[in-house]
Parts: structure tokens; sequence; C-alpha cells
């Protein structure tokens, strides 16, 4: 079991030699963060076999300090530790149990674990892992122990789809892996992408041999040059996956995705999430139910920030 440390940190150089060696190395290095739920098991499953061919690391984390502090409020310090003491054991008992679980279901010999149990939030100790071990991609549940039916995303989701500097992909409750075939990628085609952020697209697009949907939704019909020349530098990204544009004439963005979603069976929704953009602004609602995007497959969030 590891208890993670955020100052036993890497300096500069070492991280920098860090991702050159991960460049040349290819080991997938995936955090899924668990709240023991079923929900949480059931992203653990379809990530297994989303990357069952690849190389692959997993570090399958528990952030338990909320459980702590919502037990403690009128408690001494004395009881405090205490209470933090158990509720480690119990994390560590929780991880034990999930690596015993994963082996049974997938003895994958490309796989390794790494079980951590660590004492505070699940967003500062999801950045630190992140940028730590330079993870490649963030799986997760779109719902946890809550699971509220009235919202598309629980709490913990919503904040490391909005705050985490890694692509996240959140599985739906009762969502059955199926390889993603089929891929939704809504853009406008305004914002200048970059190669890191469409390598694992490409990457998993390949593997599956995946159609990639690339969706304009607007009221006018021609592209301005700018847009002409975002166009052209996602078709030098992708030459060799196979691309597919389309134009949708709509007022409403939510409205013609999910009609989208629906008339051509997707298997995976794909957004960038950049300053003013469209998924900037449904992440940003109190709740996403709000706007009215159904989200009953895989959604994979890139992120267009600075890391």
């Amino acid at each position: 079991m590891i208890s993670y440390d955020k100052n036993h940190s890497l300096g500069y150089f070492d991280k920098l030699v860090l991702r050159v060696y991960h460049n040349f190395y290819v080991m997938r290095k995936i955090l899924i963060p668990t709240d023991f739920s079923e929900n949480a098991m059931n992203a653990i499953r379809y990530a297994l076999e989303l990357f069952k061919y690849e190389e692959s690391e997993f570090f399958i984390i528990h952030a338990f300090a909320d459980e702590v502090y919502d037990q403690s409020t009128s408690l001494t310090r004395e009881l405090f530790d205490e209470v933090k003491k158990i509720m480690q054991e119990k994390s560590n008992e929780g991880l034990q149990k999930i690596f015993e679980n994963v082996k049974a279901i997938s003895p994958n010999p490309r796989h390794t674990y790494k079980m951590i149990s660590v004492f505070g939030t699940l967003i500062d100790k999801a950045n630190d892992f992140v940028d730590e071990e330079n993870i490649d991609i963030v799986v997760m549940g779109t719902k946890g122990k809550t699971d509220d039916r009235k919202l598309t995303f629980g709490s913990n989701t919503l904040q490391v789809l909005k705050y985490v500097k890694c692509p996240v992909l959140a599985i739906p409750e009762g969502c059955f892996y199926s390889s993603p075939k089929n891929i939704l990628f809504p853009t406008d085609y305004m914002l200048p992408y970059k190669r890191r952020e469409l390598k694992l697209i490409r990457t998993m697009s390949k593997s599956f041999r995946s159609t990639i949907n690339f969706l304009y939704i607007t009221t006018f019909k021609k592209l301005s040059i700018r847009q002409e020349d975002n166009k052209a530098f996602l078709k030098d990204c992708l030459p060799d996956i196979e691309l597919s544009f389309h134009v949708k004439e709509a007022d409403n963005i939510t409205t013609a995705i999910n009609s989208f979603l629906v008339k051509n069976r997707i298997d995976l929704l794909v957004m960038i999430n950049s300053r003013h953009t469209y998924l900037e602004n449904i992440l940003y609602q109190s709740t996403i139910d709000r706007i009215g995007l159904y989200i009953k497959i895989p959604f994979l969030t890139i992120q267009n920030l600075q890391r």
C-alpha cells in the first residue's frame, strides 16, 4: 500500500527527464479514484477492458480526508487523530479488496497496480499525482456513493473534470464496456488544438479502428480562415484515422449534440475544456442538468490548459 507525501516531490529537471523517458517508453499511466462504490468499481472494470492490450500502470487512489472531517466536528485533537487512523485502516482494507477483485477479474500480465491511500481531498491529491507521475488519463465514475439520479455528475467528478489538468474519462452508472468504434467530437474549429491533446484520441482511435465524427454546430455554414486552418490541423494530426466531418445547422448546441448521439450510435463523447468554450460553460453551471446534456456513454474531456 502506498501513502503519498506531497513534500517528497521531484525537482524541475527530474520531471523533465521523467517526461522525456515516458515519451520513449510507452507505458500508459492511469489514475482511478475510488470511494468503494459500485459506480467506482464499474469505472475500474471499464478501464481494465479499454486498456487491456496496452502496457499499463494503474494507480487506484482513495482520498479519505472528507470522511475524517465529517465525523470529527466536535472531537478533540487526540480523538481526531484516532479517527484518522481508523479511516486509514479502512481505506487500506478497501483498496486491498479492490486489488484482489481486479486480479481475479483481469489477470492481465500487461497491467501493474498501485493501491494508494491518502489523507487529503480528491481534487488536490489527483492534481498531485497527475503532475508527479505524469498521468496519461484519469478514469472515474460520473457519480460515487451518493448516486443522485437527478444529477449527471457527482460533486467529485465535476471537480475533477473542471480542474485536473489531464484527460478525464467519466463512466456513467451501469455503462458496460464496448469498443469505442464511433466517437463524437463537437467543435467550432475556433480553438487551436495542440498535438499532445490529440495524442490520446489518436492512439485510442487507431487501436480500435474508430471513426471520429467532428460535429460543427452553427447558423453559418461558411468557415472563417481561422476555422479552416484549425480544421486542416486536425486532419494533419490524425492522418491514419478515419475522420467524418458533419455540419449541423442549429441554434441550440445541446439539442444538436443529444440528437447526434442518439441517431449515430456514438460510443464515446469527446470535448475540449478550455476558456470560453461550450464545455467550460456547462461545467461551471451549478448543475450540468440545467443545460439538458444527457450523457449515457463514456465522456472524455481533454484539457486545453497549461500543464
